[in-house]
């Protein structure tokens, strides 16, 4: 018998998916809703339904309204290319390049959201209030595009990171929802979620966005992991507040987040195995935190090297930390953090670096973290015509010149007691009350040709 719960958005009657698959999609999920009014029939009643979207160019005008469970809306493609480099070559260029635009099954967001409303620039909305909770959405391998970002009044519309709009924007308290295989690109806010149960931000692609991922409200036992991402120099690359159970894992994030993790009041839950790449402090943000593992991580932070990025960054000095908690009874344990920044660029001028900071709470644990800073003696600047893949790269993988960076390796503030900080740092390195903190230092070699 045949089942009616699969819809391919080019072939369905009602609007034209290449000019506004908005109309399309919402006119299915009525359909489905028409379809599905039975809550209970033979132990079952309301599956749900797929909706595919092909490989293609898709406008869209219409904001998407979900208030469904089990619907799945899935393409062909996260179809990622990076429209930051591409605005960033002058556009005589454009000419010679492979690609333009992102591609696979593309959805162009062409809303025009209202001043103060952030829900009205979402091109996909999902609410729905009562019981039980909307459950078992699911967005799968297709593009949302936000196209454009406008002025700020700085004349550089491309880099701004503003538009207004959100690729997904979930405003009801929400179950077992999956986010995977997504490219999400040039959206003020990648995806947003209030009241998180259960979710899963699994193996997307989420970039040059204003915001990539950001948990609001509060939640429980969710995932993000095996993301690439990277946000803009205004706004979060991963937030999350009011957390319990949150699985933060196995992530590559880039530039230019002003933060790469902020948490704020996030409870028992795990940052682990990820690789952190940042061009500024503040890396990872905690704020009234408890009982955290913050654990097998690299940080690393250096400095932008990307010519038309110079003028950017998040505003912070550098002795607010790389790494910065307000909170009690966290572990900070086997982390690699490198800081490789030539002097100049240090604020302000003259400062140590703090790398681990911790600001205020009592009893965390800072233990076995291999910290690396790191100066260049000598540096060239960025060649202006370097792309931003050559800038990039070459400044990862330079070694040359490389001395010792003065730092402060573990900065712990009055407003801050009963810290256990082990085998981090070197006593000189390290500034602290000594009375009213556990400090065991490594060893100086002259120290360890005494002992033996």
């Amino acid at each position: 018998m045949k089942r009616n719960n699969y819809y391919d958005v080019t072939d369905w009657q009602v609007g034209n998916p290449y000019t506004d698959i908005g109309e399309v999609i919402n006119s299915i999920i009525a359909d489905i809703k028409n379809r599905q009014k039975d809550t209970n029939v033979n132990d079952g009643g309301k599956p749900g339904a797929v909706i595919y979207i092909p490989s293609g160019d898709y406008h869209l005008k219409t904001q998407v309204k979900i208030d469904i469970s089990y619907l799945k809306i899935q393409g062909s493609g996260h179809g990622f290319v990076s429209s930051s480099i591409r605005y960033n070559v002058p556009k005589e260029q454009w000419k010679n390049l492979h690609d333009i635009w992102p591609g696979g099954s593309r959805i162009l967001v062409d809303l025009e959201p209202l001043k103060g409303d952030e829900r009205s620039g979402a091109a996909f909305l999902v609410e729905r209030e009562g019981d039980p909770r909307i459950s078992s959405v699911e967005f799968e391998n297709f593009c949302i595009d936000g196209l454009h970002f406008v002025d700020d009044g700085n004349g550089d519309p491309e880099n701004t990171y503003l538009n207004g709009k959100t690729g997904i924007y979930v405003a009801s308290a929400q179950d077992s929802f999956r986010i995977t295989g997504m490219g999400i690109i040039y959206l003020e806010h990648g995806v947003t979620l209030y009241n998180s149960d259960a979710l899963s931000v699994h193996d997307n692609f989420i970039a040059e966005c204003g915001n990539c991922v950001e948990l609001r409200g509060a939640g429980q036992a969710s995932k993000i992991t095996d993301n690439l991402m990277g946000a803009g120099y205004r706004g979060y690359t991963i937030f999350a507040e009011n957390f319990g159970g949150l699985l933060i894992t196995s992530n590559n994030i880039f530039p230019r987040g002003k933060s790469i993790v902020h948490l704020k009041g996030v409870l028992r839950s795990s940052v682990t195995a990820n690789r952190f790449h940042s061009f500024y402090p503040g890396m990872l943000i905690m704020e009234n935190c408890r009982e955290n593992l913050i654990s097998s991580n690299h940080f690393l932070r250096d400095h932008e090297p990307w010519p038309p990025m110079l003028e950017y960054d998040n505003g912070l000095e550098d002795d607010f930390g790389l790494i910065h908690i307000q909170g009690s009874s966290n572990s900070l344990i086997a982390n690699h953090i490198s800081e490789t920044i030539e002097q100049q660029y240090l604020k302000p001028a003259g400062v140590k670096p703090i790398i681990i900071r911790l600001v205020s709470g009592r009893e965390n644990y800072i233990a076995n973290n291999h910290i690396v800073a790191t100066t260049k003696i000598d540096k060239k600047e960025s060649e202006e015509n370097q792309s931003c893949f050559d800038a990039q790269v070459g400044a990862l993988l330079s070694m040359d010149e490389l001395v010792k960076l003065p730092i402060e390796a573990v900065h712990v503030d009055e407003a801050s007691l009963n810290n256990i900080i082990l085998d981090t740092c070197r006593e000189n390195e390290a500034v602290m009350d000594f009375a009213e903190n556990v400090f065991r230092g490594i060893p100086c070699l002259s120290q360890s040709a005494e002992l033996s």
